[in-house]
């Protein structure tokens, strides 16, 4: 709203062009394009993994490979966040989905529930960032832009988010040791790997949607209609 006033503002008395007339037809073109159909998939896409046991697979799948990281599974909320955030690219459904699963979970192991709660408010806001992200598809089309490279842009900034906020998460937990549950057991190796295989059907989804974009083999919209 702000640039819109901005801009209609600078059009009515800077330039001679009519700003009304002028400033509707390019909000029409804008949000006519055909790029922004991939919006409501994608959020489509989110839904049903909410409703689904792909999530709660997923959790399960992470548990043993955060075990030995300081405060443990409360690394479960960034990982499963920038996880479901390649697949749904919505912060709203990514925070809804992983916090449904994992805040239930820590609480009734003795996790600090503000943290449980504080990690997951920040790294649900990954879904802005990790491709496929709807905000960059909004931006993308506005701003005229690539999508596909906007998505490029945005992997290697959302992995650094990720590290960032478990980094974080690990300091605390040394800083703040009695407010850590002990470690259950001790997982081996092989067990990890069989745990592994319910992060399988989240691999797919995600070479699917991404791979495909990236490879050029589809667009955005074509990849969330193929997702």
């Amino acid at each position: 709203m702000t640039l819109l006033c901005v801009g209609f503002i600078a059009m009515h008395f800077f330039t001679g062009s009519p700003a009304g007339p002028l400033m509707a037809t390019t909000v029409w073109g804008s949000s006519a394009s055909w790029a922004l159909t991939a919006l409501p998939l994608f959020i489509w896409m989110g839904e049903i993994l909410f409703r689904t046991r792909v999530s709660e697979d997923m959790f399960r799948g992470l548990a043993p490979w955060v075990e030995p990281l300081p405060d443990r599974l409360m690394h479960t909320n960034v990982v499963g966040c920038g996880i479901f955030a390649a697949i749904s690219g919505s912060s709203a459904a990514t925070a809804a989905t992983i916090g449904r699963i994992s805040i239930p979970e820590l609480k009734a192991r003795g996790y600090d529930e503000r943290m449980a709660i504080g990690s997951l408010a920040g790294a649900g806001t990954l879904g802005l960032l990790i491709p496929p992200s709807i905000i960059m598809i909004v931006y993308g089309v506005a701003a005229d832009v690539s999508i596909a490279r906007l998505f490029v842009a945005g992997v290697l900034p959302g992995m650094l988010l990720i590290l960032l906020f478990s980094g974080y998460i690990a300091i605390w937990a040394l800083r703040n040791p009695g407010l850590t549950p002990a470690r259950e057991k001790i997982t081996t190796f092989a067990e990890k790997i069989f745990a592994a295989r319910l992060l399988i059907p989240t691999t797919l989804l995600i070479g699917a949607v991404i791979g495909s974009i990236y490879s050029g083999v589809a667009t955005p919209t074509e990849a969330a209609v193929l997702a």
